[in-house]
């Protein structure tokens, strides 16, 4: 009869974790249409947050990346990163969101030479819609 190792099982749920970060990555495609506010999915959760992305005018960017990394699990040992562009509107939704972190979530979001970040605690906000004023880079 085999045994089940340790190590067996730790490297399986390695390569679970590995499996699951790069699911997340691959659904970061562009919508085929740019007026179609583009979503993804974390699954690690219940928690929401909705994304204008800015200029300093006020006017949406079009195709600003947003980011974020998330420690999530028992000791927050699980980590993901998900990434996702703004629709023609300048929107876009993270979904599937943790409501505890160790920390909360910090996002950036970027286009060319412009970046700005928004803070969230889930435990606070779990649903949260959000305005990011895009600014220059500090040179």
């Amino acid at each position: 009869m085999r045994m089940i190792t340790p190590l067996k099982i730790t490297l399986c749920a390695f390569l679970l974790t590995v499996l699951s970060f790069s699911t997340a990555q691959a659904q970061n495609a562009a919508p085929a249409d740019p007026k179609t506010v583009p979503a993804i999915d974390g699954a690690i959760g219940p928690c929401s947050a909705e994304f204008t992305i800015t200029d300093n005018a006020g006017a949406p960017v079009y195709a600003a990346t947003i980011s974020v990394h998330i420690a999530y699990g028992f000791m927050y040992l699980r980590k993901l990163d998900l990434q996702i562009g703004t629709s023609a509107s300048g929107q876009a939704r993270f979904t599937g969101l943790p409501d505890r972190t160790k920390q909360g979530l910090f996002f950036r979001a970027s286009e060319g030479s412009r970046e700005g970040t928004a803070f969230v605690d889930p435990a606070k906000t779990c649903k949260a819609n959000l305005t990011i004023a895009l600014e220059k880079k500090p040179q």
